[in-house]
Order: C-alpha cells, then structure tokens, then sequence
C-alpha cells in the first residue's frame, strides 16, 4: 500500500520512488487539478512529495491528512538531484511522520508540527 504521492513536477524515473511505498500522479491522474490531489491523498492517508507550494501553503492551513513534503532545491542537474534527495530521504521520512509539512532545501530540512 503506498504512502506517498509523487506530483508530475518531480522525477517519474526515480529509483527511490518505485516499490510499493510510492504511486506518482503520472499513474493516477496526470491532469487532476490541486484540490483533487489533495482530496486523493487525503482519502488514502498519502503524503504528498511535490515542489509545488500551492500543497505547502495548504499543509500550513489544514489538519493532516495528508502530509507534505515540499521539495525546494531550485535547478539541479539530475544526477544531482537523485543524490541529494537520496542521503537525505530517511531523514524527511521520518520527520514527515511526525508533521504536515517537510521542507527539503539544499542546505537543510525544516519540519512544522
């Protein structure tokens, strides 16, 4: 059963992000605005990974579910990208546990409960 969703602005071809624990909205509704992505996640208790802050300003004003992590690492090579979120991703993992909204910046992670 997944747990989180992986928004269309981010890597669909991601190592890290295939298995069981990850549906990508290229799979589920490539075209569904915000508020059904939301809705979606929310029914399924998913948390979503996006670099869209239309999800961290909402995750801001609202109970979870769901959770979000909000990636915000500018442009990036790739191969770069994939080995940041890589070293990283255990630690967003489990503060995302804990709190709607994971920020993911190039120099650290910032969590509110």
């Amino acid at each position: 059963m997944p747990s989180f969703l992986i928004d269309v602005n981010l890597p669909y071809r991601f190592s890290l992000w295939s298995g069981g624990d990850f549906e990508h909205m290229r799979d589920v509704g490539e075209d569904w605005t915000d508020t059904q992505i939301w809705g979606y996640a929310q029914e399924r208790n998913l948390v979503i990974v996006s670099k869209d802050t239309d999800f961290s300003d909402r995750a801001l004003v609202s109970k979870p579910p769901p959770r979000v992590i909000h990636v915000r690492l500018g442009n990036m090579r790739m191969r770069d990208f994939h080995g940041l979120i890589t070293q990283l991703w255990p630690q967003v993992v489990e503060l995302s546990a804990m709190n709607r909204l994971v920020t993911i910046y190039r120099d650290r992670i910032e969590a509110i409960e």
